[in-house]
């Protein structure tokens, strides 16, 4: 059997402590040997904000995964042209790890509870399970709609509450709020020094 190994995919613009305790705890209760940190390079699914150049969201998250031995940041989706699309990645990842790898692709239980209208589904669920994490106490009734392959591949994660979310990371450093314990210092230091979301309205 080979190793299991974590992805955790998304925009991180920018990645906060939620996303860090959520791979933290998948990390421990899975027997993950690592997760990886897969930024978008370009989102496919359009957004409510212009997006932050992929090379400065794949350096944050290098920034907020340095100090753990565990974690890694991937540049797979950063240097891969085109639309980002979770199936491409975990094929790309497989190919690299081996058939013996076991894959958990980390999200947020709504985008699970959204995952028909990904690329593919199906396949998805041939070639990885999927970790839909949560707070305690919610999540389960919104994941009892999966049907088909997915339904016994979705293993639902309840985590310690972080109020944080990107968009309040967003709104917070265009404002010159501090970002103090919402998002790692490097990260902080590295949204204040490039003067990433200032002057974007609302964001």
């Amino acid at each position: 059997m080979g190793e299991a190994v974590g992805i955790m995919g998304g925009t991180f613009d920018p990645i906060h402590f939620g996303h860090l305790v959520a791979a933290e705890e998948a990390w421990l209760r899975f027997g993950l040997g690592r997760v990886v940190f897969v930024a978008n390079g370009e989102p496919p699914h359009k957004k409510g904000y212009p997006v932050t150049p992929a090379e400065r969201r794949h350096e944050m998250v290098v920034l907020a995964t340095a100090s753990n031995p565990h974690f890694e940041a991937s540049r797979i989706e950063v240097d891969r042209p085109g639309p980002s699309y979770a199936v491409d990645t975990l094929r790309a990842l497989r190919a690299e790890l081996g058939p013996g790898a076991k894959l958990y692709f980390i999200t947020g239980v709504d985008a699970i509870a959204e995952i028909a209208t990904w690329r593919e589904p199906e396949r998805l669920g041939e070639l990885c399970e999927f970790i839909a994490v949560s707070r305690p106490g919610s999540g389960r009734e919104a994941l009892e709609g999966l049907g088909g392959q997915l339904a016994g591949r979705v293993h639902l994660l309840e985590i310690p509450g972080v109020a944080v979310s990107s968009t309040e990371v967003r709104r917070r450093a265009g404002a010159g709020e501090s970002l103090r314990y919402l998002t790692p210092p490097a990260v902080a230091r590295y949204i204040a020094r490039c003067e990433l979301y200032r002057n974007r309205g609302v964001v």
